[in-house]
C-alpha cells in the first residue's frame, strides 16, 4: 500500500561515539559545532540517542545535551532517538520532555523506544523480557500526563499512580510522539493510539519486506483501530562518494559501525531476547555477514549525489515524511562531516520539496 508523494524533509542523527581516550569535553565540543552547522545549513531536526554504561562514549542523557544546545540553535527541532522509555518511570520521561519543550519555546518531537540491549536493563532492575508490556503501559501513562485536561490517575499492572498532574505541561497540544518501530509489535502499538512511527529501513526489508510495505501496514492497522495514520519517518546512513576511492572508504566506516557499535549490544541467541525481539537474532546474522559490496540502499545512501536522490525519491514514494541522516558514524573526523552535511543540503536536498527550502533561502539572504 503506497500513496502519493509528501513533502520529504531532513533531519540529523548525531551520534556522539567518541573514543574512550578522548577528552569527553572536547568530544562534547565537537558535537555541539556539528549542532550549530546543521542548524545553519537548515536541518529541520537534530535526533540525539540514548545509550547507558557504553565504552564508546555515547550519551546517556539525550534531554540534557539537547537543552544545552538550545541556546545554539534557533530553529531546528529537538528529539531523542530515541528515550528508552522501560528503564525510567514515565511520569519522570513526562516532566522532563515537557520542560524541554518549555525551554525550547515548543521545539521537542518525542520519540521512543525499547531498546535493544539487555545489558542496559539490568543496572536498572527492569525486566528485559517484559520490555513490551512495560513499554506499552508507559506509553499510556505519557499520554495522559500530556493530554488530560484535569488531574488524572492510572492504575496497571507496572504502574500504580494516584491522581496527579504534571507542572509545567509541554507547550505543544498535543507533543508530536513517535515511537521506533522494529516490529510488528511497535507498529501495532503506535496504530492503536494515532501516534507517529519511525522505522530502520534495513529493518524493515526483514520485517515488512521494505519501507513501502511497512508505511503500509502501520496505516492499514490505524485504519482497524479507526486512527488517522499518523506521519511515517525513516533513519538512513549516508556518505556522498564521487570516486571508487570514497565508496570503499564510506563502506568500510559503515562496516566499522556495525561491527564495533551495533553488534556489540544487538542480542545474538534466541535465549537472549524475548519473543517480541526474536527478529534481532536474525539482524545480528545478516549484519556480522555483511560485505563492503553487499552494502545497498537498505542500510546505507551511499555513491554520488544523483545516485542518492534517486534512492531517496523511492523512500518518499513510499509515504516517508522525514529522513533522519546519520552522517558521523565509523570515526570519520568533524570536517569530513561537515562537509558531507552541507554537500547533501547543497546537491541534493534541493530536489525535493520541504521546510528545508524556505530555511535555505533564509539562510542564504
Amino acid at each position: 500500500m503506497t500513496s502519493l508523494p509528501r513533502r520529504l524533509r531532513f533531519g540529523i542523527f548525531l551520534a556522539p561515539f567518541h573514543s574512550v581516550t578522548e577528552n569527553p569535553t572536547a568530544a562534547l565540543r565537537r558535537d555541539f559545532e556539528l549542532v550549530e552547522w546543521l542548524d545553519e545549513l537548515g536541518y529541520k531536526e537534530c535526533w540525539i540517542g540514548e545509550h547507558h554504561f557504553d565504552s564508546l562514549g555515547v550519551n546517556s542523557r539525550p534531554d540534557l545535551l539537547l537543552a544545552s544546545i538550545i541556546p545554539l540553535t534557533r530553529n531546528v527541532r529537538l528529539a531523542p532517538a530515541v528515550s528508552v522509555l522501560p528503564l525510567q518511570h514515565p511520569v519522570h520521561v513526562a516532566e522532563t520532555w515537557a520542560t524541554l519543550d518549555l525551554l525550547s519555546g515548543g521545539r521537542v518531537d518525542f520519540a521512543t523506544g525499547r531498546g535493544y540491549d539487555r545489558n542496559e536493563y539490568r543496572p536498572f532492575g527492569t525486566d528485559f523480557f517484559a520490555s513490551a508490556e512495560i513499554f506499552e503501559e508507559g506509553i499510556d501513562v505519557l499520554l495522559k500526563a500530556w493530554n488530560s485536561p484535569g488531574p488524572w490517575s492510572h492504575k496497571g499492572k507496572y504502574f500504580d499512580i494516584p491522581e496527579m498532574s504534571i507542572t509545567p505541561k509541554p507547550v505543544q497540544k498535543p507533543m508530536p510522539f513517535y515511537v521506533a518501530s522494529f516490529s510488528i509489535t511497535s507498529v501495532e502499538m503506535a496504530a492503536k493510539r494515532g501516534l507517529n512511527v519511525i522505522y530502520a529501513p534495513f529493518a524493515t526489508g526483514m520485517m515488512f519486506g521494505g519501507l513501502d510495505k511497512a508505511v503500509g501496514t502501520y496505516r492499514e492497522a490505524c485504519v482497524r483501530a479507526g486512527n488517522k495514520p499518523g506521519r511515517a519517518m525513516c533513519s538512513y546512513f549516508v556518505f556522498i562518494a564521487d570516486d571508487d576511492k570514497a565508496d570503499d572508504y564510506g563502506r568500510q566506516a559503515q562496516l566499522d559501525y556495525f561491527n564495533y557499535c551495533a553488534l556489540r549490544s544487538i542480542p545474538t541467541k534466541a535465549e537472549e531476547a524475548p519473543p517480541t525481539m526474536q527478529y534481532f537474532i536474525k539482524l545480528a546474522d545478516v549484519l556480522r555477514s555483511m560485505k563492503k559490496e553487499n552494502l545497498s540502499d537498505r542500510s546505507i545512501l551511499i555513491g554520488k549525489p544523483a545516485q542518492i536522490i534517486e534512492s531517496l525519491k523511492k523512500v518518499e514514494q513510499a509515504g516517508i515524511e522525514e529522513v533522519i541522516l546519520y552522517f558521523n558514524v565509523g570515526n570519520k573526523p568533524n570536517a569530513m562531516v561537515k562537509e558531507q552535511m552541507h554537500r547533501f543540503m547543497e546537491e541534493v536536498a534541493p530536489h525535493f520539496q520541504g521546510k528545508h527550502i524556505e530555511r535555505r533561502k533564509q539562510i542564504k539572504r
